[in-house]
């Protein structure tokens, strides 16, 4: 799972939680899919937080550039 790409590992913990949301599983499937679903989220927060750190020494090396969090009141409306 380590060479997992971010979208596919995402694309099968999205596929466990529609699994688990229909409610067919026993008990020791749902267990067992909740152990992948922790691990996937995990390698998905992981992959997020690699690509955040990359953008930031992106944005320091080219032209010293400064980054701040993206505020909430700064979203668009949904």
């Amino acid at each position: 799972m380590a060479k997992e790409r971010f979208e596919e590992a995402l694309e099968k913990l999205e596929e466990i939680v529609r699994r688990m949301e229909e409610g067919e599983m026993t008990l020791e499937e749902s267990l067992n899919a909740f152990e992948e679903g922790v691990k996937l989220s995990r390698l998905c927060a992981k992959k997020l937080d690699e690509a955040d750190r990359r953008v930031d020494l992106l944005l320091r090396e080219e032209g010293g550039l400064t980054t701040r969090p993206f505020a909430e009141e700064e979203r668009e409306p949904e």
